[in-house]
């Protein structure tokens, strides 16, 4: 019998979850990187009048995953809807600090998503410094 000779709701990959993963712990995390936005947040008038593009990566611990036997978007965290939701806590608002931006951030993922934890990391790919760098960046974590 070969993949093709499968039922349409067939997969062998779920068969071998239910019957071998009972008992054992599963961890999902979910990860967004490189989640570019345009931003008003900064110390400077400038920053903030102006804005600048701020990139964002995300971990999110759903808790109990059902995804992982149902194979339902409705069963875990949809990452569209984080995205959005992260594009909206960071721009319809300015913060001084990115550190005050990510906990935003991360409140209101923990709030929307139901996770057990978010980690949060912002990062201005050209920040307003008199010296190069790559990018400058916050990341904070948040557990319940």
């Amino acid at each position: 019998m070969g993949p093709d000779d499968l039922e349409p709701d067939e997969d062998p990959d779920t068969d071998d979850l239910e019957e071998d993963g009972e008992g054992a712990e599963t961890l999902v995390t979910i990860e967004i990187s490189g989640l570019s936005l345009y931003t008003n947040h900064g110390v400077t008038e400038d920053e903030q009048r102006v804005g600048q593009r701020l990139v964002f990566d995300l971990r999110i611990d759903p808790g109990e995953c059902g995804a992982i036997l149902t194979d339902r978007v409705e069963d875990t965290v949809d990452y569209a809807a984080v995205c959005q939701a992260v594009a909206l806590v960071a721009q319809r608002r300015s913060y001084r600090t990115l550190e005050r931006l990510c906990a935003a951030v991360a409140d209101h993922l923990l709030d929307r998503f139901e996770a057990e934890s978010v980690w949060v990391k912002a990062s201005k790919p050209e920040p307003p410094l008199a010296l190069p760098v790559e990018d400058v960046s916050v990341e904070l974590l948040r557990e319940l």
